[in-house]
This record gives structure tokens, C-alpha cells and sequence, in this order.
């Protein structure tokens, strides 16, 4: 079937009312990259067919691969999600009639290449200067969170041994072992911009300094960040130590005003 010919599933969803903010979020993604230049810049790295069964084409898996890092999905939930939404289905140009979802263990070993490569860390840097170049982040101020990504306490790593990278912590009354994802998101619109990852065990604060850019005027951050403006990396920084710190959870002050909750900006989860 042409793909360029709508079906009787693209008329009816064209006739809806309202466009939802992941038909937008989706739509601005799929304008905003340069999948030429991308998916060039894999092809090196990619199964090449001769050996094994045909490879998926790259650009498909390119962007199987950001819908979930976007949507914070499993493989498995990914695959799930994509067949369950349109929107999903549409930015991948998946067609029921010619062909399927890739399965969700070909999107693991796709993803074990990106990172092989370092080629993920790459298509980040690049998706936050094009969405700064278009005009899709505010600027002006940003928010700092983090989030624990658990493991099992048995992960291995190939000498036989806990993984380095992982640690163990508390949080409340329950402890994990794992790693620890740092965020800075631009408050206006919600646009992750900055990412690091640590051992579990290192503190939220410890990092929140590589995640604020030079043009920030307000940070804003949860009780983990009380304190921040007296650190010894912000006190020692020209541009850290001229911005406004609001954190929840303290009595407000010269430099640091307690705030109403921040909402959270990251795009929805999959219909």
C-alpha cells in the first residue's frame, strides 16, 4: 500500500478536535531532526544484512529508539505502546498493511549499539541545540530533578561483579541499588536539556551545578537542592552564583524563596 495514501484510520484521526500535546510534541520532533544526517551518521555501526536475517531499516529503529527515551518505556512497554497508539504509530510510518513493530528485542540490541558507539549521547546534544536553534525552549530558567533507575541487586558485569557504576541507597524506608538519572529541564517548556548519571548513592545536589546552563536567571528544584547556593562549585562560579535558587520545602530568604509545587513538563505518556 502507498504509504502517501491515506487509509480510513488516518482520515478518521485527521477529523479529530483536538490535537493532543503528544501529537504536537511528535510532530515538532519529526520536523526538528535531520534524519538524513542521522541515520547517516549510524549506517557505519549497522548490521549491513549479509550476515543473519535483514536488519530493521535504521531510520525505523532511530526512531523507535527516541520515542523511548522520550516516554520513559521498557522495550517491552515500548512495543506495546507503539501498536496501542497512532500518534506513535504515525511518527515511525509504520503500516499495518505492509509491514510491522520492531520486536522489542531488536530494540535492545539497537540500543546496546547507540551506546557502544556513544552515538546516543551524540543525538542528545543535538536535539537540545536544534530545539534551541527553532525557537522550542524559553530559556531563562530551568529545573533540576533526579531519579533513581533501580537494578537487580545480582547484576553482574562481565568480570563476575557489581557493576562499578551501580551503588546502593536509601530512599524513605526502602533501599535500591542501581544508578541515579540527573535532569535539568527548561521550565518553559519542558524540554530536558541537561543529563548526567551517577552511583545511586550520590547525592541529588552533588550534581545539580552540570545541569544548569549560563543564561539561566532562576533554578528551581525540590527539597534535595536546599542548600545549593552555598556550595563551594557555586559560591566559586561567576554565572552559578548569580542566580536565583528556589527550592520547596524552606522558609524563603534572600537567596533562595520557597515556590508553589513545580509541575512536571515531561511529555505525556503513550495513549
Amino acid at each position: 500500500m502507498d504509504m502517501k495514501r491515506p487509509s480510513l484510520t488516518d482520515i478518521g484521526y485527521g477529523r479529530r478536535k483536538r490535537t493532543t500535546k503528544r501529537d504536537e510534541f511528535l510532530r515538532i520532533m519529526n520536523q526538528s531532526i535531520p534524519w538524513g544526517e542521522w541515520v547517516a551518521y549510524i549506517e557505519p555501526y549497522y548490521p549491513n544484512g549479509k550476515r543473519g536475517r535483514p536488519p530493521m531499516g535504521t531510520e525505523k529503529m532511530l526512531r523507535m529508539y527516541l520515542l523511548q527515551c522520550w516516554f520513559n518505556l521498557s522495550d517491552e512497554g515500548l512495543e506495546d505502546a507503539i501498536y496501542d497508539s497512532y500518534a506513535m504509530r504515525t511518527f515511525m510510518g509504520v503500516n499495518f498493511f505492509d509491514d510491522q513493530v520492531p520486536d522489542a528485542t531488536t530494540l535492545l540490541k539497537f540500543r546496546h549499539l547507540l551506546e557502544k558507539h556513544n552515538i546516543s549521547k551524540v543525538f542528545f546534544d543535538a536535539i537540545v541545540r536544534v530545539l534551541a536553534e527553532r525557537g522550542h525552549m524559553m530559556r531563562g530558567g530551568s529545573i533540576v530533578d533526579a531519579t533513581i533507575i533501580n537494578a537487580p541487586s545480582s547484576t553482574k558485569n562481565e568480570k563476575k561483579e557489581r557493576d562499578p557504576e551501580m551503588h546502593q541507597t536509601k530512599k524513605g524506608n526502602e533501599w535500591y541499588f542501581g544508578m541515579k538519572c540527573h535532569v535539568g529541564v527548561d521550565a518553559g517548556s519542558g524540554y530536558v536539556h541537561s543529563l548526567e548519571t551517577t552511583p545511586a548513592n550520590v547525592h541529588d545536589i552533588v550534581v545539580a551545578s552540570k545541569l544548569i546552563r549560563e543564561d539561566d536567571g532562576v533554578v528551581y528544584g525540590d527539597s534535595g537542592y536546599i542548600g545549593i547556593e552555598k556550595r563551594e562549585e557555586v559560591l566559586n562560579s561567576l554565572h552559578l552564583s548569580q542566580k536565583e535558587y528556589r527550592t520547596s520545602g524552606r522558609k524563603p530568604n534572600a537567596a533562595s524563596r520557597q515556590t508553589e509545587p513545580i509541575p512536571g513538563f515531561a511529555p505525556p505518556k503513550a495513549a
